[in-house]
């Protein structure tokens, strides 16, 4: 996915009915792992994908949740729920990603890769070859929900 993280955490936020601070942090965990891009073009130099690096590995953002979850349960905190939907974007990211993307859904088990379907290289430049492929009206379709949404009726 190239564009569509960011309009799938807002439908969540929305479907949710989460308030505007609870929002902007769904938000920004849709969009969270893709924060490895900063790694992959500013240190690692592209010499790895980006779905290798641990923010795309669905395991460790198990763990994570498992932990941050289970505390928040035995403390009765009210941010249990706005730190599951964070989790729950941050999954829903990972679902997106392997629609024409891949995910090692079974690390630390494997590092093998899962997508759904490939985006051939048609062009010279992959970013055309993803925006000419029959999957980025997928992505376009959420961009629309998500501003149809938006447009509707705004977020508490």
């Amino acid at each position: 996915m190239l564009i569509a993280h960011a309009p799938a955490g807002y439908i969540l936020g929305r479907v949710a009915n989460v308030q505007r601070n609870v929002m902007l942090a769904v938000l920004l965990a849709s969009v969270l792992p893709d924060f490895d891009m900063l790694w992959f073009h500013l240190v690692d130099g592209g010499a790895v994908h980006h779905h290798r690096y641990w923010t795309h590995a669905p395991g460790f953002w198990a763990m994570i949740a498992a932990v941050t979850l289970s505390f928040l349960a035995v403390r009765k905190s009210q941010r249990l729920w706005p730190a599951a939907l964070c989790f729950i974007a941050i999954l829903l990211h990972l679902v997106l990603d392997t629609f024409v993307g891949d995910i090692m859904w079974l690390w630390p088990f494997s590092t093998e890769f899962y997508h759904f379907t490939t985006v051939p290289v048609t062009h010279s430049n992959w970013v055309l070859s993803f925006v000419l492929h029959w999957s980025f009206l997928v992505e376009l379709l959420i961009c629309a929900v998500a501003l149809i949404l938006f447009l509707k009726k705004p977020a508490k």
